[in-house]
């Protein structure tokens, strides 16, 4: 049965290091008014991106998803692109 799979298949894989671009000292302030640091971490259709893609860390992506369901809520982003 594991004669097809090979054993080289493991070693092409690399996981790459993700900092959250976040935390360090030069880092931007999450806030609900900056709509246009906001929109980077919304898709197209309004979607929060998941932090294992935008590779941010939880605690920060817990306040950017409330910063941006705020800034929806105060009418500054749309819930829904047309």
């Amino acid at each position: 049965m594991s004669d097809f799979r090979n054993d080289n298949s493991r070693k092409n894989f690399f996981k790459r290091k993700k900092n959250c671009p976040f935390s360090g000292p030069n880092a931007p302030l999450i806030d609900y008014k900056d709509i246009k640091l906001l929109s980077r971490y919304v898709t197209e259709r309004g979607k929060i991106i998941p932090s294992r893609i935008s590779s941010i860390s939880t605690i920060k992506q817990r306040e950017l998803s409330k910063a941006i369901k705020r800034a929806r809520f105060l009418a500054l982003m749309p819930y829904v692109s047309s």
